[in-house]
Formats: structure tokens, C-alpha cells, sequence
């Protein structure tokens, strides 16, 4: 374990190590010890205020109050349950493991904590919850009425009910933002769709449809992390018609080519002349993902 900026992180890769050397019968034990020891040094690491409450498959560690608390466990449990039915063939629950919620009282002490799973430089989109999958996979978000928790929970858990798929950013959360409009709608949106078509045709190009592909649009600081968590709903609104055929394709595609082959072989279809059209674009091989153009490794989205 070490300490960064105030808050215990596992050297994880030497718990797996140590659980992969157990009886395939004791594992699941052990990292269910894991996850509760640690989550028990963050406890105390952020407070008297804060306890930690387990209801089923679910974990919370939180200073919300009892009633607020119960309630934000039963979301949790139902919404998994939820989303297994909605995305059939795709989201799959981990063998091992509690879905854990971290709720932090402040954004101080929230942008802190996520700084950890950050690179050291570069300029990074706001946001008000992650899933963070980097050795114990869990949720984190900022403390807030109920309403405003539930959103968060849908879209996070997505990500970790897909994580085990190498897909690309853009489909991980073009099938989150699609599954918390289904089951957690929240109020009215900043802009209509008028509007937003507009933004679409102002800033997409050929180069920032190659950041889209590759994953760094979604986190660029201005206007266009905003339009590529759009368009990737649109996307995944379009090809998500047919249920069974788009599944299929999900569990094709994979990040490496931002799953233009899976496109291809399932739907018969050229990815980029895909969003050309969306955005009344010609259609252009410059739109087609271009992994030789991507600077750097493609991201997976969850961010």
C-alpha cells in the first residue's frame, strides 16, 4: 500500500498475484478481504463522518445518512439487475467482487482522490463521477441529494458491467449515456437538439473525428467533450435497432481499430461514412478510423 495525496491505494498487481497462488476455491474470499481492507483504510483516511454500509452485492462508503444511505444501496442493487436485462448479451457481472460506491463530500476531496488514475500533465474534462477500473474496479462521485447520485450509478455501473469487452471509448459510453437516459432520465438538457445539431456541424472535422475515434476527444477540456459523449448516443441509438445483431458486434469490436472491422463484418457498413452522414458531412476515407494518425494508444472510455 502507499499513500497519495491523503488517500491508501493497493499495489493491486501483487494482490492478484497472492489471490492467483490460493485454491481456485478461496478467491473470491480473499479479494472480497482485499476490497473490505481497503475500503476500510479510505474510511478512515476521509474521516469520523464516514461509514461504510453493504446491502447484497453492493458497498457504500459515504457520510450520507442512514435513510439516504439504504436507499442508495437498493438503487444500486436494482439498477444492476436492470442493466443486465437491458444490455443482454453484452454487460456481464464480474466473478469476484462488490460494486462499490465511493460518494466523497466535496469536489476538492473528490478531484484529489481521481488525480491518482490521471497521467502527471495535459488538460482533463470536468465531471461528477467515474468508474475507476484500475485494479479494484469501483464507482466514485460527489455527495449530493439522491437525484442527482442515481444518473451516475446507472452510467458508471455500465462501464464496469462492460468492462471485461477491449471496446472502444466511444461505444463504452455511447451504451452508457443510452442506459442512463433509459433508466435514469434526468431533467432538461442545457441544449435542445437544434442547438446541438449546430454545435455538431461547427466542430467536427477530420482531425477531431480521428480524436473521437481513438478515445481523446472525450476528454478534452471544452465543447467537445460534450459533443463526443453526443455523438457516441447517436451512434450507438442508430446501431442499437436491431438488439440481437448489435450485440454481436459488441462483443467484436475492439478498441485497436475503434471497431470499424466489427462495423464492417455485422452491419456491412463504413464506420466513418457512418458519421459523415450523421453530421450531413461528405462522405471521406479521412473520416475512417485511422489508428496511424492516433499519437497515442486508444482509449476505452470509462473516464
Amino acid at each position: 500500500m502507499k499513500q497519495v495525496h491523503g488517500f491508501p491505494h493497493f499495489d493491486w498487481d501483487a494482490v492478484y498475484r497472492w489471490i492467483d497462488a490460493l485454491p481456485e476455491d478461496k478467491r473470491a474470499e480473499a479479494w472480497g478481504k482485499c476490497e473490505l481492507a481497503w475500503l476500510a483504510l479510505l474510511r478512515d483516511s476521509l474521516g469520523a463522518g464516514y461509514s461504510l454500509r453493504e446491502s447484497g452485492d453492493a458497498m457504500l462508503l459515504s457520510s450520507l445518512q442512514l435513510n439516504m444511505a439504504e436507499a442508495t444501496l437498493e438503487f444500486m442493487t436494482k439498477t444492476e439487475s436492470r442493466i443486465l436485462r437491458l444490455l443482454d448479451g453484452v454487460a456481464r457481472r464480474a466473478d469476484w467482487g462488490m460494486n462499490i460506491l465511493v460518494v466523497f463530500d466535496d469536489h476538492d476531496a473528490y478531484y484529489r482522490y481521481v488525480s491518482h488514475f490521471y497521467p502527471e500533465s495535459g488538460e482533463f474534462a470536468m465531471s461528477g463521477g467515474m468508474h475507476i477500473n484500475a485494479g479494484c474496479g469501483h464507482f466514485v462521485t460527489v455527495k449530493d441529494d439522491l437525484h442527482a447520485i442515481e444518473p451516475v450509478i446507472v452510467h458508471e455501473m455500465v462501464h464496469g458491467l462492460v468492462s471485461h469487452l477491449p471496446i472502444p471509448a466511444w461505444l463504452n459510453e455511447g451504451l452508457a449515456v443510452n442506459t442512463e437516459k433509459r433508466l435514469s432520465p434526468s431533467g432538461r438538457p442545457l441544449f435542445s437538439p437544434h442547438e446541438m445539431h449546430v454545435k455538431h456541424l461547427g466542430f467536427w472535422g477530420a482531425d477531431e473525428i480521428q480524436q473521437f475515434w481513438s478515445g481523446k476527444s472525450f476528454l478534452r477540456p471544452d465543447d467537445g467533450n460534450m459533443l463526443s459523449y453526443d455523438l457516441a448516443r447517436i451512434l450507438v441509438d442508430q446501431l442499437s435497432a436491431d438488439w440481437p445483431r448489435f450485440a454481436t458486434f459488441v462483443n467484436d469490436a475492439n478498441l485497436e481499430d475503434a471497431g470499424a472491422g466489427a462495423t464492417a463484418q455485422h452491419f456491412d457498413m463504413d464506420l466513418g461514412a457512418a458519421a459523415s452522414a450523421l453530421l450531413e458531412k461528405e462522405s471521406d476515407a479521412a473520416w475512417r478510423p485511422d489508428p496511424r494518425k492516433w499519437i497515442e494508444p486508444p482509449e476505452r472510455g470509462a473516464f
